[in-house]
């Protein structure tokens, strides 16, 4: 391949997904490999056209000892001789693998991404180039069909996210190498990629070459292909941007809840879009996948209120009676506490404070739910705060005769989750109050009762 055909090639990317702009300071990807040297080489002959300002920065990751040290010196006489500024970072890819129980691959490109952003910082660049090609498309796509993905995931890599570009992504493995030929480059190679136990490695090295056999064009193929559906899937962002927006009944860091009623009647092609959409924008949820949104769509179609999956990493997915609920935070059950008459017992966890209190002759018996009148005198000892337990019952106000407690749950629709979370005031071993719901029959005030206990629930943030 002729040299400017590349570098137009390269620059009609450039342009047309306004990767560059006039004055821009670049920090360049650069292992000394083929792809990376190629990539310095035409951002080079596009330098003094575009103002660039370049930096290189080489990532050590301390899994190959024995060839770092002569890619390095490789890497930084080929910046000398182009006058680019090169750098030299290192992470500890197995210690950090071992730390958050991921694979080395996995932990290398977090890794390696991170150092991308913190050097960027260091010298003021707005852009970080990395020189993915178009044969890393297809091997890509090839892969995420192999372990299950939706559409989003197979329009593969982006040419442009945030402040990373890939200048390279219209060029073919072979044309870069006839580049360096054209220009007499030798570039290093990097013994991992020569190693078929690494499923790249096997996708490169195995099924393109014969997929390739029945059609020479395969990549190009590959690359409109992902063209298309790189277009639908902005058209379908947009719907599910505004469909997401009117489902969001809680969120937080590590748990959102959904309105249920849509979900049940929406298609699956728009439901299972909002739910990958979710769990992408809830940073507590990372490691539900394709299939577990699967399972999801099963529980909304066909589960029972009350139904519920537990997902990697221990994330749960409940349907309750009007909220889907996804979450990665522990159930909270509470502990067992004193409840002083007159005082106040502070729920840890729950985020709850109980407080009581002695009145004379109030006419002011609360809302039966936060805010309780009893009588003192049918209260015996001291009271006590606790969790439910097997095979509790009480006496619900207004209802005239002995309930389950777990029926009385289920009734008020409480979400199983929740239950061991709801405090329960008792004297001696009665529930007197299931606080937040309903206080118990036999110590409601009377027309003989002299001495009134106030009780009340409040919710805080703790």
């Amino acid at each position: 391949m002729k040299l400017h055909n590349i570098i137009n090639k390269t620059e009609k990317t450039i342009l047309n997904n306004n990767l560059l702009a006039p004055g821009d300071t670049v920090l360049a990807g650069f292992s000394g490999g083929p792809d990376s040297t190629c990539m310095l080489c035409v951002m080079q002959e596009l330098r003094e056209k575009y103002r660039l300002r370049i930096y290189a920065l080489y990532v050590d990751h301390n899994l190959r000892p024995d060839e770092v040290p002569a890619e390095i010196g490789f890497c930084k006489a080929f910046c000398k001789s182009l006058g680019i500024d090169f750098m030299v970072r290192s992470i500890d890819v197995i210690s950090y693998a071992k730390e958050r129980h991921m694979n080395r691959q996995e932990a290398a490109r977090e890794l390696r991404y991170r150092i991308f952003q913190e050097a960027a910082s260091e010298v003021s660049a707005g852009k970080i180039a990395l020189a993915h090609h178009a044969d890393d498309q297809a091997e890509t796509l090839f892969m995420r069909i192999a372990r299950g993905a939706g559409p989003a995931g197979l329009c593969g890599i982006p040419v442009k996210r945030g402040n990373i570009i890939r200048p390279l992504m219209e060029i073919e493995r072979s044309e870069i190498e006839a580049f360096l030929a054209e220009k007499n480059i030798l570039p290093v190679t990097d013994s991992s990629n020569l190693k078929q136990d690494y499923f790249r490695n096997l996708v490169r090295m195995q099924l393109i070459p014969v997929l390739k056999q029945v059609n020479p064009n395969l990549v190009q193929s590959i690359a409109h292909t992902m063209d298309v559906l790189r277009e639908e899937e902005r058209y379908f962002n947009i719907l599910v941007t505004k469909t997401l927006m009117k489902l969001i009944s809680r969120k937080s860091a590590r748990r959102i809840e959904l309105f249920l009623s849509p979900l049940e009647g929406m298609d699956t092609v728009i439901l299972r879009r909002t739910l990958r959409r979710a769990i992408s924008e809830t940073e507590g949820l990372r490691g539900i996948g394709f299939v577990h949104v699967e399972e999801i769509i099963g529980l909304i179609k066909k589960g029972r209120n009350g139904d519920r999956l537990v997902l990697s990493g221990k994330c749960r997915v409940i349907k309750d009676y009007a909220l889907l609920v996804i979450t990665s935070e522990e159930p909270v059950k509470i502990s067992r506490y004193v409840l002083p008459l007159p005082g106040e017992a502070v729920i840890i966890g729950a985020g709850l404070v109980l407080t009581a209190a002695l009145e004379e002759n109030s006419a002011q018996f609360g809302d039966g739910k936060t805010s309780v009148l009893l009588d003192a005198e049918k209260l015996h000892g001291p009271l006590m705060v606790r969790p439910r337990r097997p095979g509790d019952y009480f006496y619900p106000f207004g209802f005239g005769r002995r309930r389950k407690l777990q029926d009385f749950f289920t009734d008020l629709k409480v979400p199983r989750d929740e239950r061991d979370s709801i405090p329960l005031v008792t004297s001696g071993e009665d529930i007197a109050w299931v606080a937040g719901y309903r206080a118990d029959d036999r110590f409601r005030v009377t027309e003989t009762t002299k001495k009134t206990v106030r009780l009340c629930i409040v919710k805080g943030k703790f």
